[in-house]
């Protein structure tokens, strides 16, 4: 006997589109599965595109799975071509599948992942990045940095701190050791490519490398335990290290940096809108370059003004700070000494945003009321009142 129609849709479950990452049917591209008396199942099949460079492979895994059903004896393929709107829903699905995932990375589970985002270059993501990485460890935090910009990896330098990084081993794998420099009583543990690569080598890859890199530094790095935050000084825009962190670690929250420009703040918005698509929480807009007060006391809005509260108030999202122009931010990031730990307006206001980010935004894990803790201070409890018996 043939298969029911029900049965033949089971059998295309199995079926993953390996671009998107979910079956077909749940993406919407099965528009028909009819099975008929002579045993042949005919199944149209819709691609994204008509000239799909995996049209062979879905072909293959089709006739593969819908062949194995008992009665089938031929199984035949219409192709179609999605419309727009189902294009849409395809990508919709398949993003939120993405985001329901186990994520595989060596970041520990109680760990706050901050992307660090701009949709365009030159607003200063990497001294933001910095700066709130470096007041967050001057509150007595463990914070690390990936520098996720790997073409553009300025980090090393803006901190002073320098590689390589060291390699240590855990079973049969073999793990990076984050750089370390001690903040008060907190500690910042880094990660960049300036610490494998010459600061002045330019590093040609393609998207997928670059990505493949930034994998490497999520799950290939020993990040430790105790680490509270990890802030990922992401690339400019909206492309593949992008998809790739929202893939790997769908727990991650964006914080987006823009200047008061009108013209940054709309391209900013589209790293609110990938963010969003990819099922990411937004945790505010941070506003840079806000505006520059000479000696005598006057405010210069160089940059425009308005853009990041203007942007915070279209995502539904927190204005987290305004960091005002100043020539110590620049002078700070070129020695090695950010400006976060020093004095002055620019410096309040980054130890004012990530007082912000600890207290309403992003607040660490607290592990002392939890059941884990308690259960393993009361066996350490009861050990030792059997060794003083």
């Amino acid at each position: 006997m043939t298969p029911a129609p029900d049965q033949v849709l089971d059998a295309l479950r199995g079926v993953i589109d390996p671009e998107l990452g979910s079956d077909v049917v749940e993406l919407g591209m099965v528009r028909a599965a009819v099975p008929h008396d002579d045993g042949t199942v005919v199944v149209t099949l819709a691609l994204t595109t008509a000239g799909c460079p995996l049209r062979a492979q879905l072909q293959r895994d089709v006739r593969a799975r819908v062949g194995s059903l008992p009665g089938v004896t031929a199984v035949e393929i219409v192709w179609d071509e999605m419309t727009p709107d189902e294009k849409r829903y395809a990508m919709e699905r398949a993003r939120f599948n993405i985001a329901q995932r186990d994520e595989n990375s060596s970041v520990g589970p109680n760990t706050k992942v901050l992307a660090v985002s701009s949709g365009k270059g030159g607003v200063g993501k990497s001294s933001v990045t910095v700066n709130v990485a470096a007041a967050l460890a001057a509150q007595g935090h463990t914070v690390g940095i990936l520098d996720a910009d790997i073409w553009g990896f300025s980090v090393p330098r803006m901190l002073g701190v320098e590689g390589p990084l060291a390699v240590r081993k855990q079973g049969q794998h073999k793990l990076m050791v984050p750089v370390e420099r001690k903040v008060g009583e907190g500690l910042l543990r880094i990660v960049s490519m300036g610490f494998l690569s010459d600061e002045q080598d330019a590093l040609m890859w393609r998207g997928l490398v670059l990505n493949r890199a930034v994998q490497h530094f999520l799950q290939d790095v020993d990040w430790g335990d105790d680490l509270a935050y990890l802030l990922l000084d992401m690339p400019p825009g909206t492309g593949d290290v992008q998809m790739g962190v929202a893939k790997l670690v769908p727990r991650t929250e964006v914080m987006v940096v823009t200047t008061p420009a009108l013209g940054a703040q709309k391209v900013a918005s589209r790293a609110v809108s990938m963010a969003r698509k990819s099922f990411l929480r937004v945790a505010g807009v941070v506003e840079n370059m806000s505006a520059f007060t000479c000696d005598h006391g006057t405010s210069y809005a160089l940059f425009g003004e308005g853009g990041g509260a203007e942007l915070a108030a279209e995502a539904g999202v927190p204005l987290l700070g305004q960091v005002p122009l100043e020539p110590g931010v620049a002078l700070g990031g070129d020695r090695g000494t950010p400006i976060a730990l020093g004095e002055g307006p620019a410096a309040e206001a980054f130890r004012a945003i990530a007082q912000k980010l600890v207290t309403d935004t992003i607040p660490p894990v607290d592990l002392a009321g939890c059941s884990a803790r308690m259960l393993s201070a009361v066996d350490e409890a009861l050990r030792v009142a059997d060794q003083g018996a």
